[in-house]
């Protein structure tokens, strides 16, 4: 497997921070690659940098978001943003170096809260035009 470098996603990305107004998330800490021979199922993953690494080398939260190639790529625009977002979704408001799961107490990640969102871009870019 190979990782490369993504610019165009990390590009994505901040327009994404900015246009859903996701100011928690630092979008200088979030690193995109895009993968190649993945055996993985998944479209995109994201990864965080485990505290015991944070505390030792004295760095800021930091986050990997990987798009594995043979699915990403192949998705239209709009799937592309959608599962960017999903992925945004998996940070916490505190923007501590950890996770959020998909299903917890009080939010749920999936098809209909990645839509809704979605949906809150739209209207922002067309305000913002």
């Amino acid at each position: 497997m190979e990782w490369l470098e993504a610019p165009d996603i990390e590009k994505e990305i901040r327009h994404l921070v900015r246009s859903l107004k996701f100011d928690h998330i630092d979008s200088n800490s979030i690193h995109c690659v895009r993968s190649y021979g993945s055996t993985s199922r998944a479209i995109a993953r994201i990864w965080s940098l485990p505290r015991i690494w944070r505390q030792v080398l004295n760095i800021n939260p930091q986050y990997v978001l990987e798009v594995v190639s043979q699915y990403y790529d192949k998705q239209s625009d709009t799937d592309k943003r959608k599962t960017l977002i999903h992925e945004l979704m998996h940070i916490p408001k505190n923007f501590s170096g950890s996770l959020v799961s998909h299903r917890g107490r009080y939010h749920r990640i999936d098809k209909h809260s990645v839509d809704k969102l979605f949906q809150i871009y739209l209207s922002n870019i067309k305000e913002n035009v």
